[in-house]
């Protein structure tokens, strides 16, 4: 079973940054792959990017792709999500998660809000 606590949203002008953390409890961290998601009142929950166990790979969606970037620390058990050059449109709230047995996204964060101010 894995614990999944984001922190780091808050409200940002536009063309500003913010890092997003996932802390993970749990001795099998390392061996998750993990994603972030984010999700509005208007839209289905959005697929943002994700980085694999080893940290070695990330894929990202194109709306985000060259913006943000998803990193781990397994010391830390943490993985963060740097979004850079943030637009209106990034307001969301933000979920991680980790791949489980399951082979889908079987553990979830509870959410952290972004706001980005025009």
């Amino acid at each position: 079973q894995v614990q999944l606590v984001e922190s780091g949203g808050g409200l940002v002008q536009a063309g500003g940054s913010l890092r997003l953390s996932c802390a993970a409890s749990g001795h099998t961290f390392s061996r998750y792959d993990m994603g972030w998601f984010r999700q509005t009142p208007e839209k289905e929950r959005e697929f943002v990017g994700d980085i694999s166990w080893n940290g070695v790979t990330t894929y990202y969606a194109v709306a985000v792709k060259g913006r943000f970037t998803i990193s781990r620390d397994t010391a830390k058990n943490t993985v963060y999500l740097q979004m850079n050059s943030l637009k209106p449109e990034d307001t969301a709230v933000y979920y991680c998660a980790a791949i489980g047995p399951s082979g889908g996204y079987d553990y979830w964060g509870q959410g952290t809000q972004v706001t980005v101010s025009s």
